[in-house]
């Protein structure tokens, strides 16, 4: 099965190979005829509902199908050995074709200006950036077993398309292991004499894998969306926000362990990666912070160290703690060898006194400091040029962050309705120059901001565009 998952990434669009190098077009037959037509058509329906994630199911469909009949004809015994390449030239040729049949891609157009090799590598590199939310919902088992009986094959591809597509960024194994499970219960009950019984037993049984599904897809959307650096500062500034009392030194070894998890497993075909590594941080984090916080104590007493770091990802955060001002690094410690430190400190002291400033604001922060240290500390004048900055940051950033925190603020603790009525007296006050019309549309900007943005695990691309 390695090997099959190996497979895949060669296998998402035209088998395009390393730069400068042969299709290899003895590999791709030795893993189809290891693993057989339907599996090897099975992992491919996953391996593009994940690259292509907004593609339609008939989109995806005419893909599948040719890339299998491209492995179903070459590699047949007697076979040209040209055949596989010419077969992927001929699926480059297709995906430029004006009534192309595959998922559309903007990056397309640049790439059929290429020719050859180019081109099909060109191809082979579009991605669809990743749905913000997952949007698979699971009919009740009534439905699943009606849509099952009728047409089982229909019935396992589309499933296989919606949910890896809604899934995308979970590793390629977790979401073979989870589609896979899922089809044999549905398989199962659906003729057992006691399908309800049958269900609850094999969700019961899931449940572990289910929750590796969710909480990696959402882990490597970080990964994906923010690079290691930026992902170790978001789950910094999260933990600070969740347990405000514990310190920079106990929390930090955590944050970069996590963004390690992240970059080691989230594109391996290790099949068990992810939930290996997961384990193991969250033992440490447990480990770490159960004596100094009740709530972390309460996630880590389960004997399932899977629910209990699903309970830990989705804690509020802590109430404001009474802190002192945090205290600013000097512009020598700054431009020194640990400047980078001394400014993730300074963010991570921001980021436990302002418990609910979303995770978009932080990143976009950290990111903002490492320019400003790049700027500043390679100017003829690092003092000045910090000095500025710092008047800049008084008179503009830190009022918005408090006007940031407070809307998510209000946002957690307010009924929808509340929260909304809040927020219009607010900017009626705020901006009384503006027109009806005018003030509606900053009300819906808010408000989509903080229903998408200030809850824990919120789509990290879609709220950067927000911030």
């Amino acid at each position: 099965m390695r090997a099959a998952l190996a497979l895949l990434l060669l296998l998402a669009a035209a088998h395009a190979m390393q730069r400068g190098k042969a299709y290899l077009r003895e590999k791709v037959c030795q893993e189809y005829r290891t693993l057989g037509k339907e599996n090897f058509r099975i992992l491919t329906i996953i391996a593009n509902s994940r690259k292509y994630s907004n593609g339609t199911f008939e989109e995806i469909g005419h893909l599948v199908r040719d890339i299998v009949s491209l492995a179903e004809t070459c590699c047949a015994d007697g076979a040209d050995p040209s055949c596989y390449d010419a077969g992927s030239t001929a699926l480059s040729v297709k995906s430029c074709s004006a009534d192309s049949p595959f998922p559309a891609h903007p990056g397309t157009a640049e790439c059929c200006a290429q020719e050859g090799l180019e081109r099909k590598l060109c191809l082979a590199a579009l991605r669809h950036p990743p749905q913000p939310l997952p949007r698979y919902l699971q009919p009740s088992d009534k439905e699943l077993c009606q849509a099952f009986r009728q047409d089982p094959r229909e019935f396992a591809d589309r499933f296989l398309y919606e949910y890896s597509s809604s899934y995308s960024q979970a590793p390629l194994p977790v979401l073979l292991g989870s589609t896979r499970t899922f089809l044999s219960m549905v398989s199962t009950c659906c003729i057992s004499p006691a399908p309800t019984a049958c269900f609850l037993k094999e969700k019961l049984e899931r449940k572990t894998l289910s929750l590796l599904t969710l909480t990696s897809n959402q882990i490597c959307s970080r990964f994906s969306a923010y690079g290691k650096d930026i992902a170790s500062f978001s789950y910094l500034a999260s933990l600070a926000q969740k347990v405000p009392t514990a310190s920079f030194e106990d929390l930090l070894p955590l944050a970069e362990g996590a963004a390690e998890v992240s970059s080691q497993c989230c594109e391996s075909v290790a099949e068990d990666c992810m939930q290996k590594k997961l384990l193991e941080h969250t033992a440490k984090v447990c480990t770490t912070l159960s004596g100094q916080d009740g709530r972390f104590a309460d996630c880590c007493k389960g004997k399932n160290l899977m629910e209990n770091h699903f309970c830990i990802l989705a804690m509020p955060p802590a109430p404001a703690p009474k802190l002192p001002e945090a205290p600013e690094p000097t512009n020598k410690e700054l431009c020194g060898k640990e400047g980078a430190l001394h400014a993730t400190r300074f963010l991570f002291e921001l980021a436990r006194r302002h418990p609910s400033l979303p995770d978009a604001v932080h990143a976009k922060l950290y990111e903002a400091s490492g320019e400003l240290l790049g700027e500043c500390c390679s100017s003829k004048d690092p003092s000045a040029c910090l000095d500025s900055k710092r008047k800049w940051m008084e008179a503009e950033l830190l009022p918005f962050l408090e006007k940031a925190s407070q809307l998510c603020e209000q946002y957690h603790k307010l009924p929808f309705l509340e929260f909304k009525t809040r927020l219009r007296e607010t900017l009626t006050q705020a901006e009384p120059q503006a027109s009806p019309a005018q003030l509606e549309q900053l009300l819906e900007q808010r408000v989509s901001f903080a229903s998408t943005c200030c809850l824990p695990g919120a789509p990290p691309l879609l709220c950067a565009s927000k911030v």
